[in-house]
């Protein structure tokens, strides 16, 4: 912040900078470490506040000097003296509305707390948006990174994917218009360090990643070729947390993804790629004599040529893969999928970010408007407070004060509402950040380095200002001219015309806070629609977890099979435990492998072939997870422990592979490999990574396949208990793997109810976050339009006294103030139902089998809206009818 506030001393000029600029910078720095040692709270008041008397001083030593360099006197010019009589009287009048407002401590209150609120609520989001995206990638050249993927049209696979490692290798020595190209995923792996081990996220990137990105270590070196995969560079979370910052860590080992390595670079801390939470990186060198043609799934990211466009690589990618035919041996059907192949190449910033953009602009434009719907209330509130004082503004003018005078004492007072509100602002921003941070979705990059820092103060600053402008100007220029007809009145007169406008700013309230409302009502359907998809398995009592147990006995399949088979039976004798299974890539946790199958009848009819998902499971996942068997048999032990060649699969892929046949007995094989599966089961499909997703085909294989399956032992099992107790099992599991697999680290611990949650936590936070704005908006509109309509009761007292003293009815006194009330609310209803039409569609990617035009959410907000704002008229008009006539005609 020191920083910041030094870089203020600009602003001076430079005479008074070269005598005092140092001395200056000094205390400042002095100050600035004194205020943080009081606290955060102390340091941003310093901030703030200093940084308002440094541009206050600043313009008084240019408009004004008060000290200059000895030199040759001067004539001032007339248009200094002229600035400077300016500046006294807008100091003058900062005064007398700092004195004027001292007198109105409820308006003061209402003002400050209203703006402060809405002022608040955005600088904290706004801290969270300049974080993660406005502060540019911490890479060079960002706009010339790009993330290369594929699309194969009219074949199986699916609409966008990642290429497999011969097109890294023909991209990397062939293409002309691209500077830099790196091949990397992301995954999960045990990592230990002297006695600690646990799992970690790691990634596998070829070792061209840092040099494409163009980043730097901040010790130690970035691995080459040679290095093979003995090194692992780590990233600065993990040397600050594990190791203690330790400059000796280069050349210590450790054991990472499966291997002793040697540890050659730290990483900066704002290094974070792909993913937020990556700790580590093991370079793999791709050759092209090693590469299996057609295993996709691993996304590129490449650094563009100047100059270059994305049509024109878009073009040369798509030649140069016409050419992997020509290169590696491949079967027919990988030429076919060649020649259907589509480079997709996007913006990096786009692929890291976009999926997170979208909802906290939408939030952010939300609380946009629950700040210009408190702006109406506090201008509205300014209007009433000019009204009542239109005799003394009537005798201003008389007396000779022009309208630029009446015009800055008004926005004086704004402004002092305005700074007061930015300082509440503050203080809430500093207690929201946290709770923002701690409530957003977990994927959401560098959520962990948000902060206030000195763009959220100037960001306050400025929505301070401009909240000053838009509730002062209006009534300071109505203010500017009051007429001088007012004399005689004293103070009495017809007041209705006054009314319309405090009438448009309700309106102008009631449709934003309904065109929020309807949006919150859209996200709540959504929300409640995803609550009801059936995902294939149940979410009730289901506790799971991983370990990744290691050692010698645990080396071929079989032993490995028995381990795991034995340690669901000792977890199945826990108390409270139903049934124990096991699988590989746990629903709404993980991601499956998908390959190509081929079926009996296939081969002898056609080559054609369907894409499927594949995993393994054991024991009783089937049951435990509530998957219905639809046909045939699950797996038994016998399946894991020998090699049978047994699978079951999902009822998507049986429909899909024998379309109208009965699955059970028929054959099938992953197009790269030679053995064929047997079918012993049909289950039902399963939502694997969101409950939006369409069900996919999924083959399940047992532990332990026959010879050249492709089976394998599961390195990382997820079990799943069905238990009653599976808030609460987590310690006894946690004793029985220390018994059983020591030094496993036991992770991802869950239950299946909390990842549901986190599956849909994008979701309710923008739910809850608009839902918060429009419960703000709806209160604060309301309470527009009962301050609107209390105080044309209180004009009218004695128009409405002598209505009732001809004898008008109470009842009818009610229903004219009520009419009045209903037409400033109905215009409302009509402009917000317009509005929303339009602005809603931008919730369209949130949305969940809800039209962003629904009729039914329309109507429902309306009708609370309308409840609300009846509540709000009813109570001024319910007043109106119990005015004393006798009392109101003695008072006037």
């Amino acid at each position: 912040m020191s920083r910041f506030l030094v870089r203020l001393i600009r602003l001076f000029p430079a005479d008074f900078r070269r005598q005092f600029g140092e001395e200056i910078a000094d205390q400042i720095r002095r100050d600035d470490q004194r205020a943080r040692s009081r606290g955060r709270l102390a340091a941003i008041w310093y901030g703030f506040s200093q940084t308002f008397d440094l541009a206050r001083a600043a313009l008084g030593e240019r408009w004004r000097p008060t000290w200059t360099e000895p030199r040759a006197p001067r004539a001032i010019s007339a248009p200094r003296k002229d600035t400077s009589m300016r500046t006294d009287a807008w100091i003058h009048d900062l005064r007398y509305a700092v004195r004027a407002l001292r007198r109105s401590p409820g308006f003061v209150v209402v003002s400050v707390v209203t703006l402060g609120l809405a002022i608040g609520v955005n600088a904290g989001l706004f801290s969270v948006i300049d974080t993660v995206l406005l502060n540019p990638l911490p890479y060079r050249d960002t706009d010339r990174l790009v993330r290369i993927s594929a699309s194969a049209p009219g074949s199986d696979l699916p609409a966008e994917f990642g290429v497999s490692a011969e097109f890294f290798v023909q991209y990397r020595e062939q293409s002309e218009l691209l500077d830099g190209i790196a091949i990397y995923n992301s995954f999960t792996n045990t990592l230990r360090a002297d006695d600690r081990t646990e799992r970690v996220r790691m990634s596998t990137p070829s070792p061209s990643l840092f040099a494409t990105l163009g980043v730097s270590p901040i010790l130690g070196r970035l691995p080459v070729e040679e290095d093979e995969d003995r090194v692992v560079v780590i990233s600065h979370a993990l040397w600050k947390t594990w190791f203690g910052s330790d400059r000796d860590v280069l050349g210590r080992t450790l054991y990472a993804g499966g291997a002793d390595r040697t540890v050659i670079g730290v990483m900066g801390p704002e290094f974070w790629f792909p993913d937020d939470g990556t700790l580590l990186w093991i370079p793999a060198v791709v050759r092209a004599e090693d590469i299996v043609p057609g295993r996709f799934g691993l996304p590129l990211v490449a650094r563009v040529a100047p100059g270059v466009s994305r049509e024109a690589l878009v073009e040369e990618l798509d030649r140069l893969a016409l050419r992997l035919p020509d290169r590696f041996t491949v079967p027919a059907r990988y030429a076919e999928l060649i020649d259907q192949h589509r480079a997709i190449v996007r913006p990096l910033e786009e692929e890291l970010l976009g999926g997170v953009s979208g909802p906290l602009w939408v939030l952010f434009g939300a609380m946009g408007i629950v700040l210009l719907i408190a702006c109406a209330n506090v201008a509205n509130l300014v209007l009433v407070r000019t009204e009542r004082r239109h005799r003394d503004l009537a005798v201003q003018r008389a007396i000779g004060a022009g309208r630029g005078q009446l015009v800055r004492s008004q926005m004086a007072e704004a402004l002092v509402l305005g700074v007061l509100g930015g300082a509440v602002a503050l203080l809430l921003a500093w207690a929201l950040v946290p709770l923002l941070v701690q409530a957003a979705p977990a994927e959401i990059p560098r959520l962990a380095q948000v902060a206030i820092g000195p763009a959220t103060l100037l960001f306050t600053l400025a929505a301070a200002l401009l909240s000053a402008l838009l509730c002062g100007l209006f009534p300071a220029i109505r203010a500017s001219a009051p007429k001088l007809a007012h004399l005689r009145e004293g103070g009495r007169g017809a007041t209705r015309r006054r009314h319309w406008v405090r009438g448009a700013l309700v309106v102008g309230q009631s449709a934003l806070a309904l065109v929020l409302l309807i949006g919150s009502g859209l996200l709540v359907r959504s929300f409640w629609e995803l609550r009801e998809v059936d995902p294939g398995y149940d979410l009730e009592d289901l506790f799971s977890f991983q370990i990744a147990p290691e050692g010698s006995h645990l080396t071929d399949p079989s032993s490995f099979a028995r381990f795991h088979l034995g340690f669901m039976e000792r977890l199945a004798a826990l108390p409270g435990v139903e049934t124990v299974g096991l699988i590989e890539n746990l629903p709404l946790d993980e991601g499956l492998s998908a390959a190509s199958f081929a079926t009996d009848s296939a081969e002898r009819e056609t080559d054609a072939t369907v894409r499927s998902s594949f995993t393994w499971a054991a024991g009783d996942y089937f049951r435990a997870m509530g998957i219905e068997l639809l046909a045939g048999r699950t797996f038994v032990e016998a399946d894991h422990v020998s090699d049978l060649g047994h699978v079951v699969v999902s009822e998507s892929a049986a429909n899909a592979l024998w379309p109208g046949e009965d699955a059970v007995g028929r054959r099938l094989r992953r197009q790269e490999l030679e053995v064929w599966e047997t079918v012993v089961g049909v289950v039902e499909d399963v939502m694997q990574y969101s409950f939006r997703d369409v069900p996919e085909p999924l083959v399940y294989y047992p532990l332990v396949g026959q010879p050249g399956s492709g089976a394998r032992p599961i390195s990382s099992p997820a079990y799943v208990l069905k238990t009653a107790r599976a808030d609460d099992i987590a310690p006894e599991v946690r004793a029985l793997v220390r018994e059983d697999a020591p030094g496993a680290p036991m992770y991802r611990v869950y239950t299946m109810e909390g990842l549901a949650s986190d599956s849909m936590v994008q979701l309710s936070f923008t739910m809850l976050a608009l839902g918060l704005a429009s419960a703000l908006a709806l209160i604060l509109g309301a309470i527009g339009l009962y301050g609107v309509l209390s105080q044309v009761v209180a004009e009218r007292t004695q128009e409405i006294g002598v209505r009732m003293a001809l004898g008008a009815a109470p009842r009818r006194v009610q229903l004219m103030v009520l009419a009045q009330g209903v037409q400033v609310l109905a215009l409302g209803l009509v402009l917000g139902i317009a509005a929303a039409s339009g602005l809603t569609r931008v919730l369209e990617s949130l949305l969940y089998e809800v039209a962003a035009v629904d009729v039914a959410t329309f109507v429902w907000m309306s009708a609370a809206m309308a409840a609300m704002g009846l509540l709000a008229t009813y109570l001024p008009a319910r007043r109106a009818a119990t005015v004393d006539p006798i009392e109101s005609l003695r008072e006037s």
